[in-house]
């Protein structure tokens, strides 16, 4: 679910295809700014952040921040490719099942210290240790060999993860990998200082540095984060003197501080859609269809949704045009599909799996045992309070589903941290009296591969596949999916999955995400991607002028 910066060149054994992503400039000022400046940047739509060491990143929020400060043995580019961050190059062996990476020579922590691979693979045990059980490392880097042991406490260190030499880290697989590389970009395998954790174990954040282009300078919880530049940064010294990143809960409230010249850059992740219109014509305006999906997750563990009828009679009775274009009035795009435009896999042919139909809607509900909703049992849509949006999209899907189903649904409204407690428990004990029944969630690339969308997502089994959706043959298609390197082949069998998931509704799309953001022309060297915000060659050509 998370969103952030990461960056790398594919060696030839595994090629993945080298994706153009649309990007749109951030057009600087005409006069060249001089070096330096402090990036006034707001986090919407938090109070705090959440967390800011790399195995507990999360909400996307703390994901950006941590991108800033940490880095990994590799990152995206702008145009969201593999590019070397830590490891300056790396050899593909076993046919995608071992990696070999060769540590950056002269890499430095921000404090001066050397980076080594000792630190690489000192910072992997660290992520799947028990002190991050429920981090993001055991749902993107499982595969390395030997990593649930030491998760589930039968060894001390991970089998897979060798150091060869200082300048050597090997890492093994369970099966070959064709995405690992980019799994490598999100920040559950970022490169911590052992030092500085055990200085000071249980406040290290407050003041944290890595190998990113920039390091903490003063948390003030519930308020601000402030970075200054690393002076040690492998990329050499940041122009920025500072980047200052307020929390503002709600995203009018941000928009009201860049009118009133308080901030260079807001919306990167929330917008206030309802005040679109009195932006979109501003040169600062700035919009791009987004790697994210909104959708609507079902129980498929309990009554009544375990009957895939029912859940495509839902399906089928939402229209979603007018969901989009009355009620969000075009801020986002209609969804079709679990694997978003613009990233390998897309298919324009499962657009219209199962489209709008009132009266089929009614056949299939009627054939599931529930004519005109007769009997239909008491369902609750479960949203979390965040999303400005998601009010408005509950009331309309419940008339919807009233009118043309004759069902009456109930909206359970909670807070965030309690929805997410919810949406684990329903997870971990489907069948639980408490466990919700459908939910609206979301769903934006950690890296841009369908492997994060469909087997991340879907699988039997899963981490993530919070309703707990199985599909034999869909399994064997992902699976198969997963490591082949034929790209080709490849792609085609994870549409092939695609399409079984959207005909058995394991998601119900409802739209894509934009992203919308406002930036000061005096700001130049970034650029906005589907995946977020990133310096347009890296940080250090990042400026400010006022």
């Amino acid at each position: 679910m998370s969103k952030g910066n990461h960056f790398m060149k594919l060696a030839s054994l595994l090629v993945l295809v080298s994706m153009l992503a649309a990007c749109v400039p951030v057009t600087p000022s005409a006069t060249p700014p001089p070096a330096g400046g402090t990036l006034r940047w707001s986090l919407e739509g938090i109070n705090e952040l959440p967390a800011l060491d790399p195995p507990l990143a999360g909400a996307s929020q703390s994901v950006g921040v941590i991108s800033l400060v940490f880095e990994g043995l590799v990152r995206l580019d702008s145009k969201l490719n593999i590019a070397p961050a830590g490891a300056e190059s790396w050899d593909i062996k076993d046919g995608g099942k071992t990696f070999i990476f060769h540590i950056r020579k002269g890499l430095k922590f921000a404090n001066g210290d050397p980076v080594t691979a000792e630190d690489f693979s000192y910072s992997l045990n660290r992520a799947f240790g028990s002190n991050f059980a429920n981090g993001n490392a055991g749902y993107y880097l499982s595969n390395i060999a030997g990593s649930t042991d030491v998760t589930e406490g039968k060894a001390q260190t991970i089998s897979g993860v060798k150091v060869i030499d200082p300048q050597t880290l090997e890492i093994d697989l369970n099966s070959p990998s064709v995405y690992f590389l980019y799994q490598l970009t999100f920040p559950a395998s970022f490169v911590v200082s052992k030092k500085a954790v055990d200085a000071n174990p249980s406040n290290w954040t407050d003041t944290a540095y890595g190998t990113g282009p920039f390091m903490v300078k003063e948390w003030k919880h519930n308020q601000s984060i402030t970075l200054v530049p690393n002076p040690n940064y492998w990329l050499g010294k940041p122009q920025l003197e500072s980047i200052e990143m307020p929390f503002v809960q709600d995203a009018s409230t941000a928009l009201k501080l860049y009118q009133t010249n308080e901030l260079d850059i807001m919306g990167t992740y929330n917008f206030p859609t309802d005040q679109l219109s009195s932006v979109s014509s501003l040169p600062e305006f700035k919009q791009v269809n987004q790697f994210f999906v909104a959708y609507i997750g079902f129980n498929n563990t309990k009554p009544p949704f375990n009957n895939v009828a029912v859940r495509q009679a839902f399906a089928r009775a939402v229209d979603k045009e007018t969901l989009i274009k009355k009620i969000l009035e075009d801020a986002v795009v209609e969804a079709d599909t679990i694997i978003p435009p613009g990233m390998p896999g897309f298919n324009p042919s499962a657009t219209k799996v199962l489209s709008f139909n009132a009266k089929e809607a009614q056949t299939l509900l009627a054939g599931a045992g529930y004519p005109g909703g007769k009997d239909f049992p008491k369902v609750a849509l479960s949203i979390n309070n965040q999303d400005p949006n998601f009010p408005k999209i509950a009331a309309a899907l419940q008339q919807m589903w009233k009118d043309n189903l004759g069902v009456n649904v109930d909206i359970n409204t909670e807070e965030l941290s309690k929805f997410n407690d919810d949406l684990t428990a329903t997870a971990n004990n489907p069948a639980d009296a408490a466990a919700l029944s459908f939910y609206i969630s979301v769903w934006g690339a950690d890296y841009p591969d369908p492997q994060n969308f469909v087997s991340q997502q879907l699988r039997t089994g899963v981490g993530n596949n919070n309703g707990h959706y199985s599909n034999a043959q869909f399994d064997q298609l992902v699976d198969a999916a997963d490591v082949d390197p034929n790209q080709a082949t490849r792609l085609q069998n994870y549409q092939q999955a695609e399409l079984i998931a959207l005909s058995e509704v394991g998601w119900l799309p409802l739209y894509y995400g934009k992203a919308n953001l406002l930036i000061r022309p005096t700001v130049s060297g970034l650029v906005v991607t589907p995946q977020g915000l990133f310096p347009e060659v890296d940080w250090t050509k990042v400026t400010v002028s006022k």
